[in-house]
Parts: structure tokens; C-alpha cells; sequence
């Protein structure tokens, strides 16, 4: 083998080659160096001069006034044709292109009350507002929750507690223009006041009105009941004197109690049927003799009107109590005092109706 490719290595090596002694590279001046005026220098020459702005290019034909520092005016560029253009000012700002969105209504932050959010303001009324008038419709017709079965009674304390979780007053004592005033029992579940509203039972006799009013400035509170009957209207009250105990807490203590003359009715107005023990009666054939029946009743209207009510103090040892305010804003008020729970309406709400 080695025979075979002997000659071939002889020949190749014994041919005479010119040697070739490569230089190195040294820049040649810059006078030396033509200048073409072809259009495909111009393109090379515009990419030198936008690419290396930090570091002079000799071969570069920009002027050295663009050759300036960052902090002069802005350096130009050329573009592909050879011509000269200056960048856009730009302005000397901190502040972004554009401006933050903002609230297009001008007073909708006032009227929620500084930080507050739109949807997190109105949304936590209209679930309250919802929540009341759930309440109200849920104990109407229970005649003040006496009537009222067990379904009904647990489905009322289950909003009651969802309220009293929400409550927007959590110091009502320190709150009287929205504790003061006139409140109508809506719903109770207090046992001692049911024998009062078994009064409703009787025949002809329906419990109207329950309230109670407060008065922060005298620190006094007032219990009222009202009695309708064809004939007239009863009422009869207790007063009691309050003390503060904590922020929504007071103590109660009741002194007297006032019975009021009859309001005799201008006419006697009698149902029709009336139901005892679960038998409807009908009172038609009475309807027909009220004529005489409403001149004794004028009668004994002259006499009563005009007397003072009747004052007797209250006897016995539970005349004090406490009174525990758990929910209050401008319609509801809800309490809890001695066992007992009571939901009340101010006079004049719209809930009412």
C-alpha cells in the first residue's frame, strides 16, 4: 500500500508553488479610500450611522455636530436615500402618554361617602332594604307574632340575625337622632307580652297599636297599647326612666302607669259576621237598631271627653328591666331585653305600608 501512493506524495509535494506571505491588516488613511457614488454604498453607510451612535465610525459621513453627547440635543439620522432628518422633540414629562381613568360623574364619590366604591355602597343598602322588607312580609297577618307558626317564627329570627350581622349602627346609644322618636312593634317573641296580645281574641276587640317612644334628652321611655272596638278606642301606657350602660345597652326602670278616657267613634261600625270560638255570627239584624244604640254612645262621649287619664303607680318587683339594642338605622330598630326579642318600625315608614 505504501508503494502505491509513494509516487502520488512525491509528485505532489515536488511541484513548485509560488509562496504566498499574507500581511496583516493595517487601516489605510483615510484620504486613501474612494469614495463610490453608488446607492448601495449610501444604504451601507445610513446603517453604520443609525447602529453605532456611542462610537464614531470612521467610515462615517455624518457631521460631527450629530456625534454629540446624550445630554445635547437629539442626534439625527440618514436615511436610505442619503438625507438628513431630525427626530420629534419629545417632552420632558414624569408622566405617562395618557392620563388615569377617572369617575366621569364629578359628585358620585361625594354621595357615597369618601372611599367607598359604587357597588360595594349601594350594594350592602339594596341587600338591607331587601332584607327589611323580607321581614315585614314574612310577619304580616301574625297580629305581632302571636299567631305566628313555627316555620314563620324561624324563618323571622334567621333574618333578624342577618341584620343584626349587618348592623350600621353599633352604638346606637350615642346615635339619638336615629334612637329617638316614635317606634311600632312589628314583631316580638317576648312570652309575658302575649297575654296582651291574647286580648285580640275577643270578639269585637282587636289589638291596633303597639309602640314605644324615646326620648334621649329626659332619658324617659314610654310604652303604648291602643284597643279598637266598634264603639271606641283604648289606650293606656307605661313610663319608665332610663340609665346608659354601655353603647347599645341601657337599663330600664318603669314607674307608672296611665290610663287614657275612651275615644268614642263619630258611628258604630260593626262587621258583618263576627267569629266565637270558630263559629261566625252574623250581625246584620243589629246593624238595623244602631240608631239608638249611637245616640247613648254620644252621650256618654260628652261625659268622658276632656278628663285627665288615670295614673296608678306600678306595684311588684319586676319593674326593672334592660333593653339591648342589636340593629338601627332610620326605618328598623331591633332590641332584645329580658329573653325577649322585639322588632320595631319608626311611625311614618314607608315599610309600614
Amino acid at each position: 500500500m505504501s508503494l502505491l501512493h509513494a509516487p502520488c506524495t512525491t509528485l505532489l509535494f515536488s511541484a513548485k508553488t509560488q509562496k504566498t506571505t499574507i500581511k496583516p491588516f493595517s487601516a489605510l488613511p483615510l484620504s486613501s479610500i474612494p469614495y463610490p457614488r453608488s446607492r448601495n454604498f449610501s444604504i451601507r453607510h445610513s446603517y453604520f450611522s443609525i447602529n453605532m451612535p456611542s462610537r464614531r465610525n470612521p467610515l462615517s459621513a455624518v457631521p460631527d455636530e450629530v456625534n454629540s453627547s446624550p445630554d445635547d440635543e437629539p442626534s439625527a439620522f440618514v436615511d436610505e436615500w442619503g438625507e438628513r432628518s431630525e427626530p420629534e422633540a419629545q417632552p420632558t414629562t414624569k408622566f405617562s402618554d395618557s392620563d388615569p381613568p377617572m369617575h366621569e360623574d364629578e359628585w358620585e364619590g361625594d354621595e357615597l361617602g369618601g372611599n367607598e366604591t359604587p357597588a360595594q355602597g349601594f350594594g350592602e343598602e339594596d341587600k338591607l332594604s331587601d332584607l327589611k322588607r323580607c321581614l315585614v312580609d314574612t310577619v304580616y297577618g301574625t297580629d305581632f307574632g302571636f299567631r305566628a307558626s313555627g316555620e314563620t317564627q324561624a324563618e323571622a329570627l334567621e333574618i333578624v340575625s342577618q341584620l343584626e350581622a349587618a348592623n350600621p349602627t353599633p352604638a346606637p346609644t350615642e346615635s339619638p337622632e336615629l334612637l329617638d322618636g316614635n317606634w311600632i312593634l312589628l314583631f316580638t317573641s317576648f312570652s309575658e307580652l302575649f297575654p296582651l296580645l291574647a286580648v285580640g281574641n275577643i270578639p269585637l276587640i282587636k289589638v291596633e297599636k303597639i309602640s314605644q317612644s324615646i326620648d334621649s334628652s329626659s332619658l324617659t321611655i314610654e310604652n303604648s297599647t291602643t284597643l279598637s272596638s266598634p264603639v271606641a278606642m283604648f289606650s293606656f301606657s307605661a313610663t319608665a326612666t332610663f340609665e346608659v350602660r354601655t353603647p347599645s345597652r341601657i337599663q330600664v326602670e318603669f314607674k307608672e302607669g296611665s290610663f287614657k278616657p275612651p275615644e268614642i267613634k263619630p258611628r258604630i261600625d260593626l262587621p258583618e259576621n263576627v267569629d266565637v270560638f270558630g263559629q261566625k255570627i252574623n250581625l246584620s239584624p243589629l246593624q238595623q237598631s244602631l240608631g239608638l244604640l249611637e245616640n247613648a254612645v254620644a252621650c256618654i262621649a260628652l261625659r268622658v271627653s276632656g278628663q285627665p287619664p288615670l295614673k296608678v303607680p306600678i306595684p311588684g318587683k319586676r319593674t326593672s328591666s334592660w333593653l339591648l339594642t342589636t340593629y338601627l338605622d332610620k326605618d328598623m330598630r331591633i332590641s332584645r331585653g329580658d329573653g325577649g326579642l322585639f322588632v320595631l318600625l319608626r311611625e311614618g315608614s314607608s315599610l309600614l305600608y
